[in-house]
């Protein structure tokens, strides 16, 4: 296991997918073996208990009242100790983004609430800001946890030590991560240019039923903060976090590279029509870029109200291959808006443009628990949820989860020419680790 660990690290496992599928699903059944004694799924990419969901805020609680329990308990109890002894401190915080962590984010606390009972503890992060901007939120865990702060927690975590933000925007400070204790062959560099997304219009979008606002920076920021990140990090990858990179960003980076290579979500504009730019966008080491196409019928698009046109869509696919730049593009399977018949033509549009798309993601659309598009739907709750991210709808035309589940694997993937994109896909790690096999091919 030592040896995938390594390997995964190396450039050279990225050049052979077989010998990487291997090392991968070595190290993923390792895990679940591991985790058995606790009853937990566990995996290189989830963490499912078989008694607790981290949708209930009681199961949460439970979870903190007994650490031990956690399959991970030595490790983070022990690694807890080592840095409160090395650093004095009075506050500890917690970014819970994925539903996954929360369980063992809970465990943790527990522990630092049991042994350290003086310090304080504040929760944040994504999956908490979901949470909280929910119209029923009711903090649950205000005897375990001090403060609760959704959003940017920049200005609320510098009030509470008393302090104000001088700035609106601080560069990026990655001195107390080692990029050797990550499955990467070299540092990747996570940065985001904005916050919310530029777009924000598309239906059932969580951005906007949370009210998160669109927050840029200045472009010009943009390639200060990369330049010298790159030269102070020599990242071998740079991830932009952003959900959509706007075109004025992109328009940056094309014209001043950030001197790394690099990939990121961005939709599919004019832009990107326009095979010059796409040539400029591969020149300033763009990579790979991750599109969330969604669907391939129009009428589907113009009721998620998407504003792309499927004809744009078609020139940047065409556009970007001949430009060097892979594709990894999403499909949401099951919206109010589809039928059978139009998943049927987003089939055909994939069918069509099969030696354009790099990877493919398919996902099963899930309802949000709020916003405006739930309204009008016949849906229900999640038993004993009190933290429910999303809610069961009734399909307005009968296209249900099921039929869904059995287009997607009787049909869409049995097409020859789709299975053969679905077989490119990095098992677990897949976006996160496509661009290496983007580089890798290309030499």
């Amino acid at each position: 296991m030592a040896d995938h660990l390594a390997s995964l690290r190396s450039r050279e496992l990225y050049a052979n997918p077989d010998r990487y599928r291997r090392a991968v699903a070595d190290l993923n059944r390792l895990l679940a073996v591991a985790a058995r004694p606790y009853s937990v799924r566990l995996s290189l990419t989830d963490y499912e208990d078989g008694s607790l969901s981290p949708v209930r805020s009681a199961d949460l609680l439970r979870a903190a009242a007994a650490p031990d329990t956690n399959p991970f308990y030595r490790w983070f109890r022990g690694r807890l100790s080592e840095i409160l002894a090395e650093t004095p401190v009075s506050h500890v915080g917690f970014s819970i983004n994925y539903l996954s962590q929360a369980l063992t984010a809970f465990a943790m606390i527990g522990v630092i609430r049991r042994e350290h009972p003086s310090l304080r503890i504040v929760l944040g992060g994504g999956l908490i800001t979901s949470w909280m901007r929910s119209p029923g939120w009711r903090n649950p865990f205000a005897g375990l946890v001090d403060e609760v702060i959704p959003g940017p927690g920049e200005a609320p975590l510098l009030a509470l030590l008393g302090k104000t933000q001088e700035g609106a925007h601080e560069r990026p400070d990655l001195g107390g991560f080692s990029p050797a204790d990550y499955l990467a062959p070299g540092t990747i560099l996570p940065y985001s240019t904005a916050g919310g997304c530029w777009w924000g219009r598309c239906s059932f979008c969580p951005e906007r039923a949370e009210g998160n606002p669109y927050r840029p920076l200045p472009p010009e920021r943009v390639r200060e903060d990369l330049r010298f990140l790159t030269r102070k990090v020599k990242p071998a990858l740079i991830h932009l976090l952003d959900n959509a990179l706007s075109p004025a960003v992109l328009k940056a980076l094309a014209a001043d590279p950030p001197g790394a290579p690099w990939y990121g979500f961005a939709r599919v504009t004019p832009h990107l029509a326009d095979p010059q730019f796409c040539l400029q966008l591969k020149m300033s080491g763009c990579v790979m870029l991750k599109l969330g196409l969604e669907s391939g019928d129009q009428a589907v698009l113009n009721a998620l109200n998407k504003g792309v046109e499927l004809k744009t869509v078609a020139a940047a696919l065409n556009n970007l291959k001949a430009a060097g730049i892979a594709t990894y593009i999403y499909l949401l399977f099951g919206t109010p808006a589809e039928s059978p018949e139009t998943a049927a033509r987003t089939l055909s549009f994939a069918k069509a443009h099969t030696a354009e798309i790099g990877f493919l993601n398919l996902a099963l659309f899930n309802l949000p628990a709020d916003g405006p598009e739930t309204e009008g739907l016949a849906s229900g709750t999640f038993s004993a949820a009190d933290l429910p991210l999303y809610r069961p709808f009734i399909h307005p035309v009968g296209w249900n989860r099921g039929e869904v589940r059995r287009f997607l694997e009787k049909e869409f993937k049995k097409e020859p020419v789709i299975a053969a994109i679905f077989i490119s896909d990095p098992p677990f790690f897949t976006s996160n680790h496509a661009p290496f096999f983007v580089m890798a091919a290309s030499g």
